[in-house]
């Protein structure tokens, strides 16, 4: 049998934790920052967790990734 390939362009964009949940990265981080607020950039940082009907479909996507 052929091995599962990762799906490259989803090991940039996601991370999986420990206990093997899905992290992600918000948009509207990376560039045009200048005329965007203190705020609204402490508010972009950070990388939520993604949500389960999400992961999912991501999975066969992510399967070799640890």
């Amino acid at each position: 049998m052929p091995k599962m390939k990762t799906h490259s362009s989803l090991k940039g964009r996601f991370k999986i934790t420990g206990t093997g949940k899905v992290k992600r990265y918000k948009a509207y981080k990376n560039h045009l920052l200048s005329h965007k607020s203190k705020r609204a950039k402490r508010v972009l940082s950070g990388s939520p967790v993604m949500a389960p009907g999400d992961v999912r479909r991501l999975k066969q996507g992510l399967a070799n990734l640890k």
